[in-house]
């Protein structure tokens, strides 16, 4: 049975926004909480809309062609959207639609105002608003003038803005239906917005309001700035009262103008503070009822507020659940790792489940509570120093809230935390590579017995063995002797630039003293790949072959039948063999692997064969080595020549020796990690297979929208609820458009800390962290995904974050600038390795320098400046 044309208000809710769109749903649930008065009226429903459209084949056929365009097509988006939108504004509506309408204008008041206004079912949705994509019409009087609206509402679901953010948020234009809201018409004397979370620290427990004379057309077109009310509770907090010059105003006889505001009357507040606060009590219970922070659309009249839109707020990064009231801290996880990308509910399960402490899942991040030490004095420098090292802009955002007195709970001290900060800070254990071996051939047996002994699992009973397989994980990486050997490396290299600054005057001088440190996996991942390239460059054939591979991964199944293939073929999957588990994003174990998708690597083997000679690998390795060498006798001959000389320099020489047994090692428990990744991974997408066999699931990666025990607990009862698959995929995609903060408190404030006032840095150049010394100039290229990279040598790498899948494109460019990353995060490591100036922790980089700018990187000051 077919639905109704028309629809009251007081007739729908939630449960039929595919019949009412957001908007009409929206209003009708709005309309049955109590004290909440919203404009009565009626929905044109959206069998209407398919009705009218379904007469018109024209517009079937241009919406299929719409869907194949690129969202960065604009032009090609304007020309076909406008075309479908004349279409549409152009179609009769049937008699008995038309007639409906006018039956329900009867019941409603023939001759009063309405607003007319659009209701796609697509909008307003908990992870995606539509707020300004679709039209409203105001002061709508007669039926003639309420008919003529409703189609100009239908067409403007084609406007070029809607069209383009459908494109971006992955909504196909074929599934998105439009109802009409028809509105009794508000003239109100005062109108705005009410934001219940503060839309821009978002604190869940301020509220906005943004308050205007007249209609709130004035507001949204820019034609006034609004007075703004901050309230907490029942408080105001801060309050901004503007003169407003011009007001909208509906018309007598339909419609609305804009129209001066008398001047006695221009810097009086548009409300009291009394309405405010009433206001955000009414915001309140409209916030619970719906679950989550809104947007809501607000007119006074007659002294009383009306309601007129509530839209969930999507742009605030949501908050970590909590068992509890009280305030807490967390920190991103993601800017410590080099992933800050969202992740599916698979990959952030496996990461908690394996991870050394507590995890809180948020916005498809993960982040650690880290009150406790942050509240306690004792355990607070620790942290500080701990973070500060890691990224400088994490112990700002820290030390900004405890500057707010009154939000970190009071506890009594915590055990000390962190390592120390410089000095010769002894460590038990030796300086003897055979440790770092003994280490490497421990993880190795680990993951063997793990590759060994998952094959025979299957069904519940490789659950079970991954728990038990996730604790071993866990065992390995706190190895004492592990923790050790990276504390020990890392603190050297505190050690070494902390003496050489006091004794030389010489900054960073470790990064230097660090090159080409032996047993670095990641830089041997990718001096390995100019090997590969050294197996591929005499071949043209093999080089035509792989140019033409682009998105095949099956290409080397095809690689031998090139003169020299069969050379070739043997090199990559050695390669693979050695680093097929790691990708971009690794962390993520739902990301496809290199050995999964090894066409991700033919862009940068390509590049190596162009921009290199053969042996490039080993010279690289000994130029750094050797400059390394040189370092250390350059520094001890002038450290002896100081007062009790040979004292600094015999203390720098066993430093030296420290750092560069172990400073290599920093990489390989990440390596281990991954290599236990993908060994899960492998066991789980087998079982993701045969649920595929066995019609559980319509694809292998449905399963990465499921946790770990929802994934065991389909294995064990066969069965999966697709709606559940479905939401957890479009929430992932909302996520993936938000930018987490580098610290985020239970309130939901977002903050990402600043750097403090440099004397140093000359004026417009970009501050960040100093990772990698020395200074270089060239062209810096904007690099946002490693397969779009179009690098040459001498060129600059600017990104968002790098991790270790990274590095093959390190070996061929000149510097380094990214926006996240500290001293010891991977791309900083390798900065240092092969010997790149770098800086880190560069807010908005990939924004504030253009593509193919000159920019020179100070690596040792930890600035950037935009040359041209």
């Amino acid at each position: 049975m077919s639905e109704p044309y028309v629809l009251d208000l007081h007739e729908v809710g939630e449960e039929r926004i595919a019949v009412v769109g957001g908007k009409g749903a929206h209003l009708g649930a709005l309309s049955r909480i109590e004290a909440v008065r919203v404009p009565d009226g009626f929905c044109v429903t959206t069998e209407g809309f398919r009705r009218v459209v379904a007469a018109e084949p024209s517009v079937a056929a241009r919406l299929g062609r719409l869907a194949r365009l690129d969202a960065d097509d604009r032009e090609a988006i304007r020309g076909l959207s406008a075309e479908i939108r004349r279409t549409v504004e152009g179609l009769a509506l049937p008699g008995d639609l038309a007639a409906a309408v006018t039956d329900a204008l009867a019941r409603h008041g023939e001759r009063a105002a309405y607003a007319v206004r659009s209701s796609a079912t697509a909008e307003d949705l908990p992870t995606a608003s539509f707020a300004g994509q679709q039209d409203t019409y105001l002061n709508v009087i007669g039926a003639e003038q309420v008919l003529r609206h409703i189609s100009r509402c239908w067409a403007s679901l084609f406007t070029e803005r809607a069209v383009t953010y459908r494109q971006r948020n992955g909504i196909d234009h074929r599934t998105v239906q439009m109802a009409v809201v028809v509105q009794h018409m508000v003239f109100p004397e005062a109108s705005g917005i009410l934001f219940t979370a503060d839309p821009v620290t978002g604190n869940r427990k301020v509220s906005t309001v943004d308050a205007g004379f007249g209609l709130g057309e004035a507001l949204v077109s820019g034609l006034v700035n609004p007075d703004v009310f901050k309230v907490r509770g029942d408080e105001i907090i801060d309050k901004s009262v503007v003169a407003k010059r011009r007001a909208v105003r509906a018309l007598p006889a339909g419609g609305t103008r804009e129209v001066p505001i008398g001047s006695e009357q221009q810097e009086q507040p548009a409300l009291t503070d009394e309405q405010a606060v009433r206001l955000v009590r009414l915001g309140r219970r409209i916030e619970a009822h719906f679950g989550s922070p809104q947007d809501i659309e607000w007119c006074l009249a007659d002294g009383e507020f009306r309601i007129v839109q509530s839209r969930p707020v999507t742009t605030l990064f949501p908050v970590p659940e909590a068992d509890d009231e009280e305030n807490h801290v967390y920190v991103s996880v993601g800017h410590q790792q080099m992933m800050t990308d969202a992740m599916m509910p698979l990959g952030l399960s496996l990461w908690q489940l394996t991870a050394m402490v507590p995890m809180h899942a948020a916005g498809g991040r993960l982040f650690v509570d880290v009150t406790p030490r942050l509240a306690s004095p004792a355990s607070r420098a620790g942290l500080l120093d701990l973070m500060g090292k890691g990224d400088p802009l994490v112990r700002d955002a820290l030390e900004t809230i405890i500057e707010r007195a009154d939000f970190l709970p009071s506890l009594p001290d915590a055990a000390p935390g962190g390592p120390p900060a410089g000095g010769a800070a002894p460590v038990p254990v030796e300086t003897d590579p055979a440790v770092v071996r003994e280490l490497i051939r421990r993880s190795e047996e680990s993951v063997a017995a793990l590759e060994r002994d998952i094959r025979a699992r299957s069904g519940p009973a490789l659950f079970d063995f991954l728990l038990d397989a996730f604790d071993e994980h866990k065992r390995v990486l706190s190895d004492p002797l592990s923790i050790q050997a990276i504390m020990a490396g890392m603190e050297a290299t505190w050690w070494l630039n902390d003496k050489l600054w006091e004794w030389l005057g010489e900054k960073n001088a470790a990064d230097t003293l660090t090159l080409s440190a032996p047993g670095n996996v990641t830089s041997e991942m990718g001096l390995a790949l100019l090997d590969v390239a050294d197996a591929v460059r005499p071949y043209p054939q093999v080089v035509a072959y792989l140019r033409g591979v682009g998105d095949d991964d099956g290409f080397l199944d095809g690689l031998a039948k090139a003169a020299g293939g069969a050379e070739a073929r043997d090199a990559i999957e050695a390669y693979l063999d050695r680093y097929g588990m790691r990708c971009v994003g690794e962390i993520d174990i739902t990301r496809p692997r290199w050995r999964e998708r090894p066409s991700a690597l033919v862009p940068v083997i390509l590049d190596n064969v162009r921009m290199f000679e053969p042996g490039a690998a080993g010279r690289r390795f000994e130029e750094g080595r050797q400059r390394a060498l040189a370092k250390e006798r350059d520094v001890l001959s002038r450290l002896r020549a100081l007062p009790d000389g040979e004292r600094k320099a015999d203390e720098t020489k066993r430093m030296i020796d420290r750092v560069r047994t172990f400073i290599g090692y920093r990489e390989y428990p990440k390596y281990g990690i991954v290599s236990r990744y993908f060994v899960y991974k492998q066991a789980l997408m087998r079982e993701a297979g045969r649920l595929v066999r066995d019609g559980v699931l319509a694809e292998k990666e449905d399963v990465f929208a499921l946790t770990f025990e929802e994934f065991r607990e389909v294995v064990r009862a066969n069965e999966v609820d697709a709606r559940l698959v479905r939401g957890r995929k479009e929430a992932f995609r909302a996520y993936c458009s938000l930018t987490p903060p580098r610290v985020l408190t239970s309130e939901g404030d977002a903050v990402n800390g600043a750097y403090r006032q440099r004397d140093d840095v000359p004026d417009g150049a970009l501050t960040g962290l100093p990772v990698s010394a020395g200074t270089v100039e060239g062209r810096a290229r904007i690099v946002l995904d490693v397969a779009q990279a179009d690098l040459e040598a001498g060129d600059i790498l600017v990104t968002t974050f790098t991790d270790p899948s990274w590095s093959p494109l390190f070996v061929g460019i000149a510097g380094l600038v990214t926006e996240v990353g500290g001293l010891m995060t991977h791309g900083a490591v390798i900065a240092r390795e092969y010997g790149l100036p770098a800086v880190v922790g560069v807010e908005r980089a990939t924004r504030l320098i253009r593509d193919g700018q000159r920019i020179r990187v100070h690596g040792t000051d930890g600035y950037v400046e935009l040359l041209s």
